[in-house]
């Protein structure tokens, strides 16, 4: 009676247990290191709150995604574009301009960049679903003389070039939330570089 039990018993475990997937020779899992908020390696090579390069950029996952979700993503985008100046699918040109301080202008799309919290994102740039390609561009302007005399401005008065920011909007993509994994959330990015005055100075 013992033995018919325990027959039993194992013919029922050997059902209930999971089968081994199927992996390649030599497969070894890697264990959960990595968090969104970590400095991406992409940063290390460059000295600005973005990346425009990015070895590490997860666009299969991004499109799946995209794809998965793409009414709500497609609205949030859209929002992005209506509400946001100068970003986008909108400007893509340097137009000439004169300014009082020098400066180095360029329209970008960044692949990652640091959020007003000091968080890195992916934001969602040159991906594609549905035949839907997903680009935002933003104008930076960078001083190549912060801190120094405006160029143009009198020596009779003080001045000096100083670097304004403007708070952007971009859509971004979290890997880690599998309910939604977009959001729209603000960067701080270089807009212009501004004279300040003095008071006369003789």
């Amino acid at each position: 009676m013992a033995f018919k039990f325990l027959a039993i018993f194992c013919v029922a475990a050997a059902a209930l247990a999971e089968p081994e997937p199927n992996r390649p020779y030599g497969y070894h899992p890697q264990p959960y290191e990595k968090k969104y908020d970590d400095i991406p390696a992409c940063s290390k090579n460059t000295t600005k709150p973005w990346c425009l390069e990015d070895s590490e950029y997860p666009t299969y996952d991004l499109e799946y995604a995209l794809d998965y979700h793409y009414d709500a993503v497609l609205a949030l985008y859209k929002d992005q574009a209506v509400h946001t100046e100068n970003s986008v699918e909108t400007l893509k040109k340097i137009e000439e301009e004169t300014y009082l301080c020098p400066s180095s202008t360029a329209y970008v799309q960044p692949l990652r960049a640091k959020n007003t919290d000091g968080k890195w994102r992916v934001v969602v740039n040159k991906v594609e679903a549905r035949y839907y390609k997903f680009d935002q561009n933003v104008r930076v302007e960078e001083c190549t003389a912060e801190g120094e005399n405006c160029p143009l401005v009198p020596e009779c008065y003080g001045s000096k070039c100083i670097q304004k920011n403007i708070y952007h909007r971009f859509l971004v993509y979290d890997p880690y939330d599998y309910y939604f994994p977009f959001a729209i959330e603000s960067f701080k990015l270089p807009a212009s570089c501004s004279c300040f005055l003095d008071a006369f100075l003789h």
